[in-house]
């Protein structure tokens, strides 16, 4: 009785849609009182693709898969060259705080997860699958997901690297937790997503700092790195001297290595995953309001969200009380990041659905209808692509725009490829899901 109560307390939702899909209506056979009437159940609708989310998310696949253009190694040829630097900066990870055009990509990645999910519940629902069947599929995704991750890291290793900062396995050790918040009532959404990040902050703020004389350089931060080394309260959030990489000295190692694990040479950190939920969740809060506010877009809704969680992130770094960082993915970066995606869901959708700019968006849905896809090519057929373009076109071809360029024109022919495939298992309707 206890377990009931709690349930239809706080997921309300799920008690609704379970009704919905078996609730009984009579049909046109039923006549007068009292007559034994035929009847069917109700089905939920299914709901319309979001071609804005789509969108959305074929530019971040397209930012990630663009690494391989190389604009930082332009950059280097052409030092005084403000556009190359610009672009350079924005195809490369900020080395700590902050962020650039390139740090909006996994959390890009994650929100739009988190948007997709309350439109796959209504989808399945509208199918007839069971909040059984609905979780039991939730999990087996969670674990491919972690599992896919894992595979990438390992390619070219001599065992399997077990690690789990990668954007799946991140996605994946928090998607159950997800889907299971999108059954919640709205405010326990928003308490949820509080609860989250304070706990996450406060096990960090907990943790001993590093004091003055820590020696950096035994944990990979070499002398002229050019991250910053905070002070006071904010050192509880220093690179690889957390309570984060205390906890991966201690997990990692339960898994077989080559050597002891140590740190992460770039910070990165298998417990992000509990701050990403938060990234994730705040997804499955813009997807319900999509649902929810069906025909209309909830841009004002969006554009507020944003101003807030960045304003948020923005006071806790000011005030020194926990710094924005991507690489740990600290509760401020959870806001701050949350409302960069706002930001870009309210810009999709103002393009999109009110402007009516559809045909100039087909380009990004094709990525972003085949996203699983997208990410494994740009991890797995790379150097294939561009090995396959020395070969086949030779030097004299690929340095049409000069040997300074090769790297930008090569990268450029491979973005053309990736798009290309991608477009061709559109027409087939080839799509790769989980």
């Amino acid at each position: 009785m206890v377990a009931l109560a709690l349930r239809q307390r706080f997921f309300p939702n799920l008690d609704r849609e379970q009704r919905m899909s078996t609730a009984i209506r009579p049909t046109a056979d039923s006549t007068a009182a009292g007559r034994v009437t035929t009847a069917e159940p109700t089905r939920v609708s299914a709901p319309v693709r979001n071609l804005a989310v789509d969108a959305y998310r074929g530019l971040v696949m397209l930012l990630m898969m663009g690494e391989v253009m190389r604009f930082a190694d332009t950059a280097k040829v052409f030092p005084d060259s403000t556009v190359w630097r610009w672009l350079a900066y924005n195809q490369t990870h900020v080395e700590w705080s902050g962020m650039s055009l390139h740090d909006t990509i996994q959390p890009g990645f994650t929100f739009l997860v988190g948007v997709a999910i309350p439109y796959s519940i209504r989808s399945r629902q509208a199918k007839g699958d069971s909040f059984r069947s609905l979780l039991l599929h939730t999990i087996w995704r969670s674990l491919v997901l972690i599992a896919l991750g894992v595979f990438l890291r390992s390619t070219g290793g001599p065992i399997t690297y077990f690690t789990f900062e990668d954007t799946l396995s991140q996605i994946g050790l928090g998607y159950t937790f997800g889907f299971l918040l999108a059954y919640a009532r709205p405010r326990v959404q928003w308490i949820a997503l509080a609860g989250i990040l304070f706990a996450y902050w406060l096990a960090w703020a907990l943790y001993p700092a590093p004091g003055p004389g820590f020696n950096y350089a035994a944990v990979g931060v070499p002398p002229d790195w050019q991250g910053q080394i905070y002070n006071g309260l904010a050192a509880h959030w220093n690179k690889n001297a957390n309570f984060g990489n205390a906890f991966d000295v201690w997990f990692l190692n339960l898994f077989p290595r080559v050597r002891p694990f140590r740190y992460n040479d770039g910070g990165y950190l298998t417990l992000s995953f509990i701050p990403t939920l938060g990234t994730m969740l705040l997804g499955v809060i813009a997807g319900r309001w999509f649902l929810a506010s069906k025909p209309a877009i909830p841009l004002r809704r969006f554009l507020l969200a944003a101003a807030g969680l960045m304003a948020a992130g923005l006071l806790l770094h000011f005030t020194g009380i926990c710094p924005i960082v991507k690489r740990i993915w600290t509760p401020s970066w959870t806001l701050w990041s949350g409302g960069v995606c706002f930001c870009f869901l309210a810009a999709f959708s103002w393009i999109i659905d009110v402007k009516g700019y559809r045909k100039i968006a087909f380009p990004l849905v094709v990525v972003g209808m085949n996203s699983i896809a997208a990410y494994l090519m740009a991890h797995l057929w790379e150097e294939f692509l561009l090995n396959t373009f020395r070969i086949h076109l030779g030097e004299r071809f690929l340095n049409l725009l000069g040997p300074s360029l090769e790297p930008f024109f090569l990268g450029v022919l491979t973005m053309l490829a990736y798009w290309s495939i991608l477009y061709w298992m559109y027409r087939k309707k080839i799509f790769i899901k989980i």
